[in-house]
């Protein structure tokens, strides 16, 4: 297929795709997340029970099944409930405002007991007292007679086992503080568990609790005392647990109301029975009746001797009503179902009536991190990130316009097509778009800018060196793709390891930055070269300033690798400073990792820090910090607050206060981690860092080789210190999002690695007479201005995004603008140093090197010189090819052997051969050489004594490995005896 079909069929692929994604993007809405749209997001962590005491694989899988039934029961559009990690569930809420109604449901174990009341309440010595109306609270029971958590744990602790065979626990333990005395931790399985998010306070202890005995919650207010009390009261029962029924012998749960003659007409919840239950029931009901009429006193109100049963729902008592012995006498009869009445609103009680449907999760299940966005913030962030996404990406096309002219003109349409495809896979697939998945799509803008860099310097290169511009286009995107694929190999591991590894959040960034990876190679690499290509010809592109490769004014000629000895100081000495205020000041880790509560609201009534202090302080958490923030946006009376105490679990007992005492609405969103959330992300972070590290110096060795991949690692690892070392010193907050960024960081700290490397690679058989400092002082020298290029043009949308994106955001950028210029500094003056210094010790270069220094007075220039020979007789090659290209109309280059001249056959002889000889009494060793390489590109020759050696031309087209013999064509040695003749007649 000629060069000219090839490109336009891709050229028509290219429109047919854009029109396939125009299509999808006016029929595709956009899925967002929790934080764009508002909701909540809840984490589970799952705990054994007695009837189920390992958390495997299908009791998660049947706990999903349960919750995935309970969200349906909420009328919630499109939720997310997926497993994570080894024993984790997460559930996404989108739009959800009342959290605290969406936690109750949807992570309750639903664990339903119904008790005999009066014989199990525990009173004096934890011993049962039924005729005690102040240990059972007669007439009122399940609210007189409850205890405060503190006495209900010590007298439950006096009680001794009582093991049966259907009691509801097992072993309990309390974290106590005798002094204050208050409850601070507990009930759990295990002592260690106590300990296992956080130490023991000094003066606690332990409190155990034997098999047999249960702490329950008093009932809460019903409907007619809400006004009175917002939050349920914090006193327990103390009772044995001998359960007369469970859960799984009622069906059929449903909410009705209270009918009937005298009713109330009350929201109440009926259910059937199973054949079991019914006669359980019967039995039960009769010996509660019988108890009653047998402790009446003649001439009393029968009331007064009613007796009661409890239905417990999670450890809290949800209803106690009484049996009437004089309408029951032989208790209730089963057939026609039950009733549980006791102050339900119609919302309570369909809750209750969809959780006894859905049955009891087969597990417990702790919340470790509850997040809640509020409609208004989310909103906000939403148009953050678009704008911050908008200008980062026209920023971008600016600087390739102003610095590439028509090819920058070509790269900018094909970040618009490659914005347009990425936006339509979002949509297709589709990815659920959030926070961290607008700082991947901006990062990958760069990422595919740097692609188009990368090739068009060195389609610069190749056409300031003598190649025509058609032929010059063919030759630099042949040559520049090796660097392409390897940086962007490089980053797709890392996107992989991320989202394999990260959190739900992260996961967003690592999958948008995966996929926009792979999108950019398509658009920047083969879309652009098909159309350049096609205009290879035409008048636009007919002059070299037209693709900004006019005549070069600038050439870099520093010594690099002679100033190394700076460079390693410098960094040494950022390093020390970072290491001192790691050292003296710490990283400042937000609660992803230290566990705690960030809570951002709207109060509607204006109050002081100190009036929110002390809400928080009648709560228990005095030690809130309180900050008044300015976002009209929100309201004109914003707090954040933030607590390393409060849990996810008891975020809504403060929200429920705030309410009462300023009013919040639904104007309020929240962040809150437990511990053992915390040490998840850590752990993780920890496992990704070193994932990453072993993969990337893995690829790094098999694609150059081993030598190669030892200063990639100290690279990167002085790039995460720097990083690291910063963030202290600024004392910014180390967020997922910063793991985030490092990790990413790592992939991109490898781009101008590889950039430097591969030109590394490719001029050392072209200079085989180089020592390895003045090799890579030459391709530094060459690539130095793509590498900055790439880096800024990177730089500019996470600028944007940095300037203008949401706190989120801002914890991305700031990360990777950092991360960046450590990593561009690194590749240019660490990574290469470091190889070079170790290079040079091979018995190869280390020859060279001796040759050189007796050659130069014992001094190594920086660079190879370049006689003004060869000089001419590579403008001359040049001149040869740019007509024949030209007879030919040939878009790319030709695929004719490249021959040498005999001086330059001369040298490569006496490098095989004369740097070998004895020297201060060695004996000779035989240098190697690639027996399958091309020539060198730049033929060196001694300076005279006392001056400077003649300036470096640049490179030549010529990128293969050197060889003596060239032509590796099949044509006939005499016909390459002729062409060598007639082709250096004139210099013999």
């Amino acid at each position: 297929m000629s060069d000219r079909r090839r490109n336009g069929l891709i050229l028509l692929l290219v429109l047919g795709l854009l029109v396939a994604s125009v299509v999808v993007l006016l029929q595709k809405p956009t899925r967002l997340g929790l934080d764009l749209q508002g909701g909540v997001e809840l984490v589970y962590q799952g705990k054994p029970t007695p009837q189920q005491p390992r958390v495997d694989a299908a009791a998660l899988d049947r706990a999903l099944e349960i919750m995935r039934d309970r969200v349906d029961q909420l009328g919630v559009a499109e939720p997310e409930i997926q497993r994570s990690g080894r024993d984790q569930i997460v559930v996404g809420l989108p739009d959800v405002k009342n959290a605290g109604r969406a936690q109750d449901q949807v992570g309750k174990t639903a664990q339903l007991f119904f008790y005999d009341w009066e014989p199990n309440v525990l009173g004096e010595n934890a011993k049962p007292d039924p005729t005690n109306q102040q240990v059972t609270g007669g007439t009122a029971a399940g609210r007189v007679g409850a205890l405060p958590y503190f006495e209900a744990v010590q007298l439950a602790a006096k009680r001794p086992p009582a093991v049966e065979r259907d009691n509801s626990t097992t072993d309990q333990f309390y974290l106590v503080d005798d002094a204050r005395k208050r409850v601070l931790r507990g009930p759990e399985d295990a002592v260690a568990d106590l300990t296992s998010e956080q130490a023991a306070p000094p003066g606690s202890k332990v409190v155990k609790v034997n098999q047999g005995t249960v702490l329950v919650r008093a009932e809460k207010p019903d409907a007619r005392e809400k006004k009175k009390a917002a939050v349920a009261p914090n006193r327990y029962y103390v009772i044995n647990d001998d359960p007369a029924l469970r859960g799984t012998d009622i069906r059929n749960p449903e909410q009705n109301f209270d009918q009937g003659p005298g009713s109330s007409g009350e929201p109440i919840v009926t259910f059937d029975f199973t054949d079991r239950g019914r006669r359980t029931w019967q039995n039960v009901t009769r010996a509660i009746a019988q108890r009653g009429a047998a402790s009446q006193v003649p001439g009393t109100d029968p009331q007064t001797a009613y007796q009661h049963f409890a239905i417990v729902l999670d450890g809290e008592l949800i209803s106690v009503p009484y049996i009437d012995f004089q309408q029951n006498p032989d208790g209730i009869d089963g057939s026609n179902g039950a009733e549980i009445s006791g102050g339900f609103t119609i919302q309570s009680a369909q809750d209750l009536a969809n959780l006894l449907t859905t049955g009891a999760l087969p597990i417990k299940l702790d919340l470790i991190s509850q997040s809640q966005v509020s409609a208004s913030l989310g909103k906000q962030a939403l148009n953050q990130g678009l704008l911050a996404s908008a200008i980062g990406f026209l920023v971008v096309v600016f600087f390739l316009l102003l610095f590439y002219r028509v090819l920058g003109l070509i790269a900018g349409a094909a970040l618009v097509i490659y914005a347009v495809y990425f936006y339509a896979l979002i949509e297709l697939i589709p990815i659920t778009l959030t926070l961290p998945s607008i700082a991947g799509l901006v990062l990958t803008i760069g990422v595919a800018a740097d692609a188009n860099i990368v090739i068009f310097e060195r389609v610069k290169e190749e056409i300031r060196a003598g190649r025509s511009i058609a032929a010059g286009i063919a030759t630099g995107y042949k040559r520049g793709l090796s660097a392409i694929i390897d940086a962007n190999v490089v980053t797709l591991m890392t996107a992989f390891i991320l989202f394999i590894l990260a959190t739900a959040g992260v996961k967003g960034f690592a999958f948008t930055l995966g996929i926009g990876t792979i999108v950019s190679l398509f658009t920047a690499v083969l879309a652009t070269q098909a159309a350049l290509s096609t205009m290879g010809r035409s008048r636009l592109i007919s002059r070299p300033s037209a693709l900004g490769a006019g005549e070069q004014r600038f050439r870099w000629r520093f010594d690099f690798m002679g100033a190394s000895k700076w460079f390693f100081s410098m960094s040494g000495l950022i390093l020390l400073i970072g290491a001192l205020a790691i050292g003296g000041k710490g990283l400042s880790f937000g609660i992803d990792f230290e566990s705690g509560t960030r809570i951002t609201t709207n109060l509607d009534r204006p109050a002081t820090e100190a009036q929110v202090r002390s809400v928080l302080a009648a709560e228990g958490y005095a030690d809130a910090k309180i900050q008044r923030l300015q976002d009209p946006q929100l309201g004109r009376n914003v707090v954040q607050i933030r607590t390393a105490n409060l849990q996810p679990a008891k975020v809504q007992d403060v929200r429920a206060a705030l309410n009462q005492r300023f009013g919040v609405g639904n104007n309020f969103s929240n962040d809150s981690i437990g511990p053992t959330f915390g040490q998840t992300v850590a752990s993780s972070a920890v496992v990704a860092i070193i994932a990453s590290l072993l993969v990337i110096s893995a690829y790094i060795a098999l694609r150059f080789e081993w030598k190669y991949a030892v200063p990639v690692l100290i690279a990167l690892m002085h790039d995460l210190l720097i990083t690291s070392g910063v963030y202290s010193l600024v004392g910014r907050e180390v967020t997922t999002s910063t793991v985030a960024a490092l990790l990413t960081i790592l992939g991109y700290s490898l781009y101008d690695t590889i950039i430097v490397f591969d030109r590394v690679r490719e001029n050392v058989p072209r200079m085989p007479r180089a020592a390895f400092s003045q090799i890579v002082n030459r391709s530094m020298s060459e690539v130095l201005t793509r590498s900055l290029a790439t880096s800024f043009c990177t730089v500019l949308p996470v600028l944007a995004l940095l300037l203008f994106g949401g706190e989120t955001l801002k914890d991305f950028a700031f990360a990777l603008i950092v991360g960046i210029a450590s990593g561009t500094y690194s590749s240019v003056f660490i990574a290469s140093p470091v190889l070079t210094h170790w290079k040079e010790r091979e018995s190869v270069y280390t020859r060279r090197r001796r040759r050189i220094e007796k050659e130069h007075g014992g001094k190594v220039p920086a660079y190879a010189a370049v006689g003004a020979e060869a000089q001419e007789e590579r403008r001359r090659e040049a001149e040869e090819a740019q007509a024949r290209n030209a007879r030919g109309r040939r878009v790319t280059t030709s695929d004719e052997p490249e021959e040498i001249s005999p001086q330059e056959f001369d040298d490569l002889v006496r490098d095989l051969h004369g740097d070998g000889a004895k020297t201060d009494g060695e004996p000779p060793e035989e240098e190697e050489v690639d027996a399958a390489a091309e020539p060198p590109a730049e033929e060196e020759v001694e300076a005279e004594p006392g001056k400077p050696p003649p300036a470096a031309a640049p490179a030549g087209p010529s990128s293969s490995t050197p060889k003596p013999k060239r032509d590796k064509s099949k044509r006939s040695s005499s016909t390459a005896a002729k062409r060598r003749g007639k082709r250096h007649g004139r210099r013999r």
